[in-house]
């Protein structure tokens, strides 16, 4: 890359990349970005003034770091393959940041496809909020070459206030869902605990200012207070859907290293009851309203 501000591709476009491509685009970036529902990439470029490829192959040419933010480890397969995928517009010298929370053995199956091309694909996804994308307050959890990390990072800080690198190929994506296995289990258990409290006669504002004054308090806690407290009022976080994706990621992980995981075990079980309910599409904190609205007869 020269002096110039390195060109940078979003392939991807949706709750976490756009206010990625915004940042991007203030920090004076050029930006290109592509989407399979060609909407969305017209509307981030609308609003920032970024170019719209057609293709992943398309956006990838344009670019010196490939940004791709996408849903699950099939879509990411599908975008990187064919003759107009990503990796047929990869060039030497071309980095790849996936973001994606993947199995880390779909990122390390990608590496080499990459590496083929002449350039270099580091798993990089990002722990953190909508609010905290649009602040640039990220964490992004990095696998791959520490070389490769460094020369990107004027990019990568521009959406992160934290990099955390640990190691070879695969581990910034076993360190997601680690991270989201915690997170998770979190959510479930705030869930569980609220409506524990109102249901004792504790108010839900109440019970919920005091989780988040005590041990209990965490980022995840503040920032999905309206989410928990007024739910009707609530962003779409991150969708019980994709909830259920990444722990069967976790549960899949698990097992391949022989890791006992009791809670996961339970929180997969309330979600399939919940997905059952028609609440996929609706965000992770609806779980709360649906333990809510079950019938439990107290003891005695």
């Amino acid at each position: 890359m020269s002096d110039a501000l390195p060109e940078v591709a979003v392939v991807g476009v949706g709750r976490l990349s756009r206010p990625m491509v915004v940042r991007l685009r203030r920090a004076g970036h050029g930006v290109t970005v592509t989407n399979r529902t060609r909407e969305r990439a017209l509307d981030v470029s609308a609003e920032t003034g970024a170019q719209v490829a057609r293709t992943p192959r398309e956006a990838a040419a344009s670019a010196d770091i490939v940004i791709v933010s996408l849903s699950d480890d099939r879509a990411v397969r599908e975008v990187y393959a064919g003759p107009d995928g990503l990796l047929a517009g990869v060039r030497p010298g071309t980095t790849v940041l996936e973001t994606s929370t993947i199995s880390p053995d779909t990122v390390r199956a990608l590496v080499p496809q990459v590496h083929e091309r002449g350039g270099v694909l580091l798993d990089t996804p990002v722990s953190g909020s909508v609010e905290l994308a649009t602040r640039g307050e990220l964490t992004v959890l990095a696998g791959g070459s520490g070389e490769a990390l460094d020369r990107v990072r004027p990019v990568v800080d521009v959406l992160a206030t934290r990099v955390l690198h640990f190691g070879e190929s695969g581990r910034g994506s076993i360190m997601k869902l680690a991270v989201n296995s915690l997170v998770l289990s979190m959510s479930t258990g705030l869930a569980e605990a609220l409506v524990l409290a109102e249901r004792a006669g504790v108010s839900r504002a109440d019970a919920y200012d005091a989780f988040t004054q005590s041990a209990a308090s965490s980022p995840f806690m503040l920032y999905n207070r309206t989410n928990f407290v007024r739910p009707r009022e609530a962003a779409i976080h991150m969708t019980l859907t994709l909830v259920a994706k990444d722990l069967a990621l976790i549960d899949a992980l698990a097992s391949s290293v022989g890791a006992q995981m009791a809670q996961l075990a339970a929180s997969r079980e309330l979600i399939a009851q919940a997905l059952a309910a028609g609440l996929g599409e609706q965000d992770g904190s609806v779980l709360a309203e649906f333990l809510r609205n079950r019938a439990v007869t107290p003891a005695g």
